[in-house]
Formats: C-alpha cells, structure tokens, sequence
C-alpha cells in the first residue's frame, strides 16, 4: 500500500536551547525551513542563529513567551510554518497545545493528544498498561484522603514514595522511612505538585532499595509498527534529576534486553503511541523490573541511543509525522558500541550544586573521535536563572565501555568553560569512581555513596605554582595572537579585519 504523506515545508519549534538547535539540524538534514522564537534574553541565543527566522515572542518567563500556546500557533500561521515540533520540556507534553497544533491544521511531530494524556496521567497511565500485562510497583492508586494514605502506607510497608499523578522531573516526589514521617512529606508534596503542575493529586509506590533506572527508546510508525531502540542506564541521578545515562546498561543482559524490550512496546501499544516516546522502568537487584511511566516526548539522553544504534531519531520523529513509515525496523537493528552521556550543567557540586548564573567568558569544546558536543551556548551567552541551568551535552562513542568511559575523560579534561560554576569537575571524579567503573551503582549512588572530595586531593604548593606559570604563559601567547602577522592565504581581508572579525564573532 502506497505511504500518505503529509507534506512538510517548514517546521516551528516551539522550545529554545540545544534541543532548538538539536531540531534545527535534522531540519535542516531534511531540507526543510524552520522557525525559531525566542524570549527578551534569548535574542542572540545559538538556536535563533541557526533557523532560517526567528521570531521574538515575549518576555524572559516561561509563561512569558515559550507557554504561550496562542502565540506559538499565531507566528507558525504568520511565517507559513506547517508543523510544530514541540523538543522536550515546556509543551512537549501538553496534550490541549498538540489538540490545538492538530485543530489549527498544522502538523504536530509528536505523539496523539489522547496517548499524551494517558501517559501523562500517572495513574492512568498504571492503568492502561496493565491491560497488556505490564509489571507495576506494588503500590496505592490516586484519590485517597491523606489519612487513608497514611494507612495504605503502612499496608505496604515502609519505606514508600509519595508520586504526583501529573508531571515529573522529581517534583512533588517524596521519599518516606518512618511513619511519624509521612504526613509532613504527604503535605510538601501535594503542595510541590500543585504549584508545578496546577494538579496536587498523588499516589503511593513500594521504594525500591538498591534500584536502578533503565529506560527503552522508542518508535512507532502511523503504519502499525512499534519497535524499541534498546535500552538507556539512568540511574545517576540526584533528586531525580538525570546527571549521566550510558547505553547499553551493563547491568541488562540479552535475555532481560528481550523481555523488558517486549515490555516497552506492550506498553506503548496500550495507547495507540505514535512518534517517539520512552519507557521508564525501576530494576531490582534481581532483575525484576517495573513500570515507572513513559515520557511522551524525545528524551535528553537520546544522543546516546543514536550512536551505538546509527538512527536519528530527531530526523524519524520528522519522517513519521509525514506519514512514512520509520526507518527502522527489528531486523536491522544492531546496536553498537558503548556510549555515554554527560550533563553539563551550570551549577556548582562543591557548594551542594547551587545554580550558576552569568556570562560563559570562555568555551573551548572538545573534539576529536567519538566525541559530540549538543549546546545551545557559545562564548558570550549567558546563562540565566529563568531556565534550565543546562550549558551542553557532552556525549562519547567507544567499541566497549572502556573505550568510552576513556574518551569521556579525555573530553572532560579538554572542556574549558569559564565564568560561572559548572559540574565538569563532578563528572571527572565519577569517572574515576571505582564503583561508576564496575558498573555497580543504583538510583541512590550519587547522593548516599558518592563524594566529591573522595577522589580528589588539595593542590600542593608545586601544583599551585604550575597553575600560575601556565596562566602566565596563556597570557603571554594572547598579547602575541593580537599582533601576529599572519602568512598571506586566500582571504578577502587584510589580517587586522580578519583579527577583528574572529573577535566580533566570540562576543
């Protein structure tokens, strides 16, 4: 049967950062024109660089400008954009915007409005994918009054973990030990839950000890094709905020890759998922592994997943929405290699991970074989407390685990960013953390085993001195970098425009 296609000519994206850019180059891979708005302190963001137009549209709240659904769909209408890709966070999952995307006659690069809400939807979302046999946390649905949560808690037996029905990201999400504990923790996160997503419902879940967060990507096509991309190791996290993911997971084997990949998909087709979506589950120590929830969306560590598989999945999320069946399919799927993905985040791991705000004054990326660098910043841009406090994805491919991890520390060594904190300094010491290296880490590693001072030792007074020689000298080679004559090349300017331009071109 001859494929439908809905033809795209140009694509708005209703998000900013790297994954604006990360959107922005699979467009452009494809041929198509893209959009991009921006907020008051985006105006020299990377991602209005890079699209064909930019659109301002706001103030630099969220609420402002990248929420503002009316606007959105009024600029796709007023640049002649046929389609919307949402990236992830912001609306990315906001069931009413993609009805109002689809509504308008516009294409939405995402899954249905209904599988949205499902899944978006905890406890719905507990719901439907039991129909097809998908393993649950033992747990307490949604609905209940504190006081019978109190005791449905003692049901279960502690400890337990209070979970908002709407949302993620760890909000609203409260760990309980003790009972004396659980109404102080049940009110805190019915109040986190509804201040972040106007919803402060909540159910209850067994908490796992000694868990790990595995995630499988996947895909599936308006032809009736679903297939999973394999499995992403997410367990270091702190306050349930992904810091590292890997692919594969060197805890997962083939038996268990096929029996929870068999799952995922199960669990994707209860709702009719079309587009790209992630299946999150909690593993124990004996392999047993549960539903957690499915984010509706392109996940952050998706780079991870297209290096040892080779598909972009930016570009099938695209293709799909076009109607044309994904590229690919189980029989060509064979993943490759090891791959490992880093968060590089503004934020300070000596100071508890406080935020950093300011200005990047200095950004050298690491290059070099199996290694990629996702930003939406370059030298100059700022870095605001309006946002996430992500500066770029820092992502190695090796042969083997070890190859990646090694060119992983390469690249963090070569990683120059300055002024503001950054946790590059996090992600070198976890790198040489023996338990990181023999893989023996769960959800709660970074936050009850793991710390920063234990890899590292004060500098000595020779190292000090090395340090200063070494600013020294760089200080040196700038002033003669400002007066060099450079030997005549092709260039259409002299040596001082040419200076003058590469310096506008880093402000």
């Amino acid at each position: 049967m001859a494929e439908q296609l809905t033809g795209i000519n140009k694509i708005l994206i209703a998000n900013r950062g790297e994954i604006a850019v990360r959107i922005i180059r699979a467009a452009r891979d494809l041929g198509i024109p893209t959009v991009a708005v921006y907020s008051d302190v985006d105006r020299a963001a990377l991602h209005v660089r890079y699209a064909d137009e930019a659109v301002h549209i706001g103030g630099p709240r969220p609420a402002d400008s990248y929420l503002k659904q009316d606007t959105l769909i009024e600029v796709a209408r007023r640049t002649g954009a046929d389609a919307v890709h949402p990236g992830y966070g912001f609306l990315a999952e906001n069931a009413d915007f993609a009805g109002q995307v689809i509504d308008e006659g516009l294409v939405w690069i995402g899954p249905p409005p209904d599988a949205i809400t499902t899944m978006g939807d905890k406890h719905a979302a507990r719901l439907a994918v039991t129909r097809n046999n998908v393993p649950l946390i033992p747990g307490i649905e949604a609905g209940l009054s504190n006081d019978d949560l109190a005791e449905a808690a003692k049901s279960i037996g502690f400890p337990v973990l209070i979970k908002a029905v709407a949302g993620g990201g760890g909000k609203g999400m409260r760990p309980v030990h003790r009972a004396e504990d659980f109404q102080t923790a049940l009110i805190t996160a019915r109040r986190e839950a509804e201040s972040a997503f106007g919803n402060g419902d909540v159910y209850l879940e067994k908490l796992l000890h000694g868990a790990r967060h595995i995630e499988f990507q996947i895909l599936a096509d308006t032809h009736g094709n679903t297939v999973h991309l394999g499995e992403r190791e997410c367990s270091i996290q702190r306050r349930h905020q992904k810091l590292v993911e890997e692919a594969p997971s060197v805890f997962v084997d083939t038996e268990l890759r096929q029996r929870m990949g068999e799952m995922a998909i199960a669990a994707a087709e209860s709702v009719g998922y079309v587009n790209a979506g992630t299946i999150e589950c909690l593993v124990d120590r004996d392999k047993n592994y549960y539903f957690l929830e499915m984010n509706t969306r392109l996940q952050v560590e998706h780079p991870v997943t297209e290096l040892v598989t080779g598909v972009d999945l930016a570009k099938e999320q695209i293709r799909i929405a076009r109607g044309r069946r994904m590229g690919p399919t189980e029989s060509i799927l064979h993943p490759k290699g090891w791959a490992i993905e880093c968060r590089i985040n503004a934020e300070d791991p000596y100071a508890n991970f406080m935020p950093s705000t300011g200005q990047i004054t200095t950004m050298i990326l690491p290059t070099g074989p199996g290694v990629r660098v996702d930003s939406g910043v370059y030298r100059g841009s700022e870095i605001t407390p309006y946002y996430d406090s992500m500066i770029s994805k820092l992502i190695t491919w090796g042969e083997t685990r070890s190859e990646a991890m090694l060119r992983m520390r390469r690249a963090l060594s070569e990683y120059r960013i300055m002024g503001l904190k950054h946790n590059i300094p996090f992600h070198i010491n976890l790198l040489n953390s023996i338990s990181f290296i023999a893989g023996q880490i769960d959800t709660n590693f970074v936050e009850q085993r793991f710390n920063m001072n234990t890899y590292e030792k004060t500098p000595t007074a020779t190292q000090l001195e090395t340090v200063a020689i070494a600013a020294t000298l760089y200080a040196h080679r700038k002033r003669r970098l400002a007066s060099q004559v450079v030997a005549p090349a092709k260039r259409d300017a002299s040596n001082w425009k040419w200076m003058g331009r590469f310096e506008r071109m880093h402000r």
